[in-house]
C-alpha cells in the first residue's frame, strides 16, 4: 500500500506538529488551519476533506487534530 502524501508528525514538546508533503518539510502546524495553509501552498486549495482521509494524510503519534505538547 502506498504511503499517504501528507504526514503530520507527533506533537512536539513545545507544541505544534511538523508537516511534510510528498516527503518535503512544509512547516510547523499549531492548528488545522496551518495544515490547510500548507496544503493550499502545495496546490490543494480545497483540502478540508483530506485531513481525515488516510489515503491522503497520515497522523503519527497522538490524536489527529491535536497540536498540544504530549
Amino acid at each position: 500500500m502506498p504511503h499517504a502524501p501528507i504526514v503530520v508528525s507527533n506533537p512536539m514538546g513545545s507544541g505544534g506538529r511538523r508537516v511534510a508533503i510528498r516527503g518535503e518539510f512544509a512547516g510547523l502546524a499549531r492548528s488545522d488551519a496551518d495544515v490547510l495553509e500548507f496544503l493550499r501552498r502545495a496546490g490543494l486549495p480545497d483540502a478540508e476533506a483530506l485531513l481525515d482521509d488516510p489515503a491522503w494524510v497520515t497522523w503519527t503519534g497522538g490524536q489527529p487534530h491535536h497540536y498540544e505538547a504530549a
